[in-house]
Parts: C-alpha cells; sequence; structure tokens
C-alpha cells in the first residue's frame, strides 16, 4: 500500500500542498494529469529522491518520510531511465541485488527469470547504447523489480515509445500485473489507463482525486 497523508512539496518556485491519496496493496493504480502539474515530483517524494516540507508518507503501514532512498524499497522507472551507459543489460540486471549482497547463485537465478519474462535474454551481453527504445524500458523496469520491490512507480514508462511498441510494453506490464506489486504509473494517456488500471487518479490543479 502507498498512502500520501496531507504532503506538502516545495520544488524552488514550484509547490504542491495538502497531497493525499492511496494506494491500495496490489493495486496497479495510473495517475493522471496535465504535464507540469507536479506527478513526477509526487513520485521523486514517494521514492525519496525529493523532500516533503511536511507530511507523512506510508509505504505497507510503514513511515517512510524521513527514510533514505534505499531503505523505502521501492522500485522506480523514471521517465530518462536512468541507465547506466558502461553497463550491459546483464549487469543492469545484477545491479540492485549486488547492492544488496546477495548471494551469487541466486542474483543468478533471479536475473535469468527477469530476462525470460521480459523478453530480453537474447540481449543479455550488450551494451544499452545498442538497444531500441521498448529494449531499453525492458532493462529499465527489469533492474527496478530485480530486487522485488513491495512498490513499483513508473515515470511516463511508455511515452517515448512507437504506437507498436507501446501495445507490446502495455501488454507486458498487464501480465506483469499477475505478480501484485503495488504499482503507481504516471502517465496523460487514457489508452493506458483503460488497459492497465484497477485504480485511477488524477492530479487536478494541485489535488489529487478518484476517478
Amino acid at each position: 500500500m502507498i498512502e500520501l497523508s496531507d504532503v506538502n512539496i516545495q520544488a524552488g518556485n514550484f509547490a504542491l500542498q495538502g497531497i493525499t491519496f492511496s494506494v491500495r496493496g496490489g493495486d496497479y493504480c495510473v495517475l493522471m494529469g496535465r504535464t507540469g502539474k507536479g506527478k513526477t515530483t509526487i513520485l521523486e517524494s514517494i521514492c525519496g529522491l525529493r523532500r516533503v516540507t511536511s507530511g507523512r508518507i506510508l509505504i505497507a503501514g510503514q513511515d517512510v518520510t524521513r527514510w533514505l532512498p534505499g531503505d523505502r524499497e521501492i522500485g522506480y522507472v523514471p521517465q530518462d531511465l536512468a541507465l547506466f551507459p558502461n553497463l550491459t543489460v546483464r549487469e543492469h540486471l545484477q545491479f540492485a541485488l549486488r547492492i544488496r549482497q546477495r548471494k551469487s547463485r541466486e542474483i543468478e537465478q533471479r536475473v535469468q527469470e527477469l530476462a525470460q519474462e521480459l523478453g530480453i535474454a537474447h540481449l543479455m551481453q550488450r551494451g544499452v547504447q545498442n538497444l531500441s527504445g521498448g529494449e531499453r524500458q525492458r532493462v529499465a523496469l527489469g533492474r527496478a523489480l530485480s530486487f522485488q520491490p513491495q512498490v513499483l512507480l513508473l515515470d511516463e514508462p511508455l511515452s517515448a515509445l512507437d504506437e507498436q511498441t507501446r501495445e507490446e510494453m502495455m501488454a507486458l506490464l498487464e501480465r506483469l500485473k499477475a505478480h501484485r506489486v503495488t504499482t503507481l504509473h504516471v502517465t496523460h494517456n487514457r489508452n493506458e489507463a483503460d488497459a492497465l488500471a484497477d485504480q485511477r487518479l488524477e492530479l487536478c490543479d494541485g489535488v489529487i482525486v478518484s476517478l
């Protein structure tokens, strides 16, 4: 479960005040709203990349408002993907597991599972510079899911893809819903919400409303 209670966020001259909403545990929630109105700011606050000035952020009932990003156990795929240009696909899938000092056998097993599920097993030795947009998106998703987070945050994950690739990625996200990872997916595309959402929210004039 994700819960924000009366959260205030200041980002330069931009501010959000009194942000309150919850995402049910295991649900796939789509947060919609116009570009530039604060959806990414909310995601960054949930995963700890942006501090809030007041209010509370809870993950699975725990108050994580002041926790460091790495302690929140949240998988995050930013809009620019933030892939490491010097790492291969395999190394990206290993990355979060190595940081957590998982055993080598466990890492290899998890990487193989992800590669098969995401359809990137044939790309494991490639650098990310040599991948298509859809392939890069799958790698970023795999890195975020590798350590089996309790929450997944997706910032406009399909916006830069062509129509066919977008349809393929929506089908993949639909299949991944079977894992019941609580997910918050930011978009302004209603087709994505129609295809994926168990729960819909909209950021409108600085207020989160349920659709």
